[in-house]
């Protein structure tokens, strides 16, 4: 059996030349796949008036921290100088907030943004083996608040997701602000572990928690809702909400009315969708699909309107909205997505040492073509038959024999 070329095997033992734990080498059929997913994506983006930044993969430890999204003990920090401040960007949303209000200062808002970047995670205490970079795309829309950006960004990612041919997926909407506006009713020394369970969808301890009868309830009730629109609205208009709450169950009602009038998309409204830290401030998103009877998340977003002033030089604050997509989890989840191996369209074997150099004139004939031409120059000394095996091996269209005084042309 011939191992194809593009195909990634599998170590069989710890060797020196092998990769670190955690990392792993993407072959050429696995960054066709990639490429890809991430050129379609940057046609919706930039259809949409997004432009592209690239940030720097090292960063300062303080600027990752800063916005208290990120845990960490999961940034991969380097070695090297007389302190441990750096780090690999675990993610791009942080990044980019620095780069807008610093780089970009004078530049009228809204800034829109969109990146494809690799992101670096340290994995957990006892799973070295767990994957440690990623490959993520995704926008932010800076400078800008209100229903009409969030409408933006999440048709946006519906648009995005539709050009990907995706077959089934849902997304899921809440909101952390009203999140925060119900953990309200708890005890101010029991809202983290309310909301700690809830995030973590840990309805055993939230059992068990010392709360009154009408306040377990409503937990119970946070714990469980999400549904349909129409059903997550009628259960909060049972609430006694403040107007705070109103307000902001109002605003939510908006947008889903223009997403649900301008695009088809299969919506849940999950106002269980939590965070453990309060990053983001107004809707949260997810899109997740289930394969073989598990649920995978794709992608998620959200609202974070504190986050810009942690950079500013005076700290002026702006509202920022954004989401990243896994391009990995996006490959898995398309169908027939480059499933064959890569192709080659011709290979030009010169029969001898004196037909080289029209043998090369001859392939950079065919790669002038209009369209992509893949041309392969035989540079062995192999027999006949071993060329034909190998075409074949590589699914090579066709062959052209050149000779000193000119060529001639096979198909397979």
């Amino acid at each position: 059996m011939v191992q194809s070329y593009l195909s990634n095997p599998s170590p069989t033992s710890i060797a020196p030349h092998l990769t670190p734990a955690g990392a792993r080498d993407l072959l050429p059929l696995a960054v066709a796949q990639k490429r890809w997913v991430e050129d379609q994506l940057q046609q919706v983006f930039t259809r949409w008036g997004y432009h592209r930044i690239i940030t720097s993969t090292v960063e300062r430890l303080e600027m990752l921290m800063a916005g208290g999204a990120i845990d960490q003990a999961t940034v991969v920090r380097l070695q090297g100088g007389d302190d441990d401040t750096l780090g690999l960007r675990p993610e791009l949303t942080a990044s980019i907030a620095r780069a807008s209000v610093t780089r970009l200062e004078g530049v009228p808002y809204p800034h829109r943004l969109y990146y494809n970047a690799n992101v670096f995670q340290r994995s957990p205490l006892g799973k070295h083996e767990r994957q440690q970079e990623f490959y993520q795309a995704g926008v932010e829309l800076l400078g800008a608040g209100g229903t009409l950006a969030d409408a933006e960004v999440l048709l946006l990612l519906i648009d995005a997701l539709k050009q990907l041919g995706l077959p089934q997926w849902e997304l899921l909407l809440g909101d952390a602000g009203l999140n925060q506006n119900l953990l309200g009713a708890f005890p101010a020394e029991l809202q983290p572990q309310v909301r700690n369970c809830i995030a973590n969808l840990d309805r055993v301890n939230l059992e068990a928690l010392p709360l009154p009868a009408d306040l377990l309830d409503l937990a119970l009730l946070l714990f469980d809702l999400r549904g349909t629109p129409e059903a997550v609205f009628s259960k909060l208009a049972g609430l006694s909400l403040d107007a705070q709450g109103q307000e902001i169950v109002q605003n939510l009602k908006s947008l889903v009315e223009v997403l649900c009038s301008t695009t088809e998309v299969a919506l849940i409204l999950d106002l269980s969708l939590m965070q453990t830290i309060n990053y983001y401030t107004g809707i949260v998103f997810q899109v997740v699909t289930t394969q073989a009877g598990t649920a995978k998340v794709l992608g998620k977003g959200g609202r974070y309107d504190r986050l810009l002033g942690l950079y500013h030089p005076q700290g002026q604050s702006d509202p920022g909205i954004g989401f990243c997509l896994d391009i990995e989890n996006l490959q898995q989840a398309i169908p027939n997505l480059l499933q064959d191996d890569l192709t080659v369209d011709w290979l030009v074997i010169p029969t001898n040492l004196e037909a080289a150099t029209n043998a090369f004139a001859y392939a950079q004939k065919l790669r002038s073509a209009e369209h992509l031409v893949r041309v392969e120059i035989e540079l062995g000394d192999r027999s006949e038959s071993a060329i034909r095996e190998y075409a074949k091996i590589r699914h090579i269209s066709h062959l052209a024999w050149v000779k000193p005084e000119g060529v001639v042309i096979e198909t397979l």
